[in-house]
């Protein structure tokens, strides 16, 4: 595996440093909790973004993107979360990136031309509404509850979400529900509800530790909420299998984003740490806090280089669903670790809302949950070892 990453793919991070530094970071005190950025600040600094050639990093050209693969888009997203606003300006932000993902490799023509092509000129906003009340799916997506029913020509959906990110002013929503109660895995099949359809409705925005973003995490609820057969995304009884397509690379880029996250904190626990003084000196110089910064270091450098293989391997065909939950396991964990230590080092401060600190220590909490909480994806990676003796990549004795 080569390390080295081309000249493209370096310029493009340089770029997106010095954009996120000039155009985004000076728009971060009018962010709002549900809404990120009002439109008629958002929408300029995506022209903004455009111009400068960094829009929607994770598509191909014909659409608008970049045309990266996956290993460059990791580089790219981990400029991108740099600031909380940073993927929202480059138009790379969850649910939104990963669900264009999934509409890439799935969606019909009609699909593409009603759904994808709003969406990745960034003129709307999307839902995935997976994760149910229980007893419904959670960690456990096979527990889904809500039901699709074929009556006629229609397809008819009941059934309720929850922390279904960003249904408030999405264009339309993604749900998976069990259209074969029978066919256990194979029973599960993913829709397009348009925004507005009889019998969808947002019941609320759910209040969180962190950011709910643009559209806030959310419950829904379908009532008898007839679709088209047009309106099943896949074929019926593909919904798990899509779904896994949308969250190998869903979970790198999650990754990334946050892995930026943490390179802030230590942007801005490091020159504190140096001006500030205790017990007659820096604390940059006792030692204690130097431990602390250099683990933080370790963390970020490890979390960086595990993403990159993932990548690599994703990006010559290989699924890497171990190197994926490997990856989200530990980074989620890490970064929570790096942010948790800046905050430490900048004492009051670093609980204070004069500094960004305490607004990452919120909303990377919840990475360890997102995309599967951090157990189920030891579970898998614990199955597997146990499947295959041999899967470390050494010989048994």
């Amino acid at each position: 595996m080569d390390f080295e990453l081309s000249p493209d793919v370096r310029d493009l991070q340089q770029r997106a440093r010095a954009f996120l530094r000039a155009e985004v970071m000076p728009l971060e005190p009018a962010e709002r909790a549900e809404e990120g950025l009002p439109a008629n600040l958002l929408g300029p600094l995506r022209d903004k973004a455009r111009r400068a050639g960094l829009f929607a990093p994770h598509l191909p050209r014909a659409l608008g993107g970049l045309g990266l693969d996956t290993v460059g888009l990791c580089a790219v997203f981990e400029e991108a979360g740099y600031s909380p606003l940073g993927p929202l300006a480059l138009h790379c932000a969850a649910p939104d990136e990963g669900n264009m993902h999934l509409l890439l490799r799935a969606a019909t023509p009609a699909q593409r031309e009603r759904d994808l092509a709003p969406l990745a000129r960034g003129e709307s906003r999307s839902c995935f509404a997976l994760t149910e009340p229980a007893p419904g799916a959670g960690s456990d997506p096979t527990m889904i509850q809500t039901r699709a029913e074929r009556r006629g020509a229609e397809w008819v959906i009941n059934g309720q979400k929850w922390f279904a990110s960003g249904a408030l002013g999405a264009a339309f929503v993604i749900v998976a529900a069990v259209t074969d109660p029978a066919a256990g895995r194979a029973g599960v099949t993913l829709f397009l509800v348009e925004a507005g359809a009889r019998g969808f409705e947002v019941v609320r925005a759910i209040p969180t530790m962190g950011g709910g973003g643009p559209g806030g995490h959310c419950e829904v609820a379908f009532t008898d909420c007839a679709v088209s057969e047009e309106q099943v995304l896949g074929r019926p009884g593909e919904g798990f299998k899509l779904m896994q397509q949308r969250l190998g690379p869903a979970r790198l880029t999650h990754c990334m984003r946050w892995l930026g996250a943490a390179a802030r904190a230590m942007a801005i626990a490091t020159p504190y740490v140096r001006e500030r003084q205790a017990f007659g000196k820096a604390l940059a110089e006792h030692q204690a806090v130097q431990w602390m910064l250099a683990d933080s270091a370790i963390d970020v450098h490890a979390s960086r280089l595990m993403v990159f293989e993932a990548a690599w391997k994703l990006d010559r065909g290989d699924e890497a669903r171990v190197e994926t939950s490997i990856c989200k396991v530990f980074v989620a964990e890490a970064v929570g670790r790096v942010i948790d230590r800046c905050v430490q080092v900048c004492g009051a401060r670093g609980v204070s809302g004069d500094l960004l600190l305490e607004r990452l220590y919120r909303d990377v909490r919840a990475f360890r949950i997102y995309d599967g909480p951090s157990e189920v994806h030891r579970m898998v990676i614990a199955r597997q070892l146990l499947k295959a003796p041999g899967a470390s990549g050494r010989n048994s004795p």
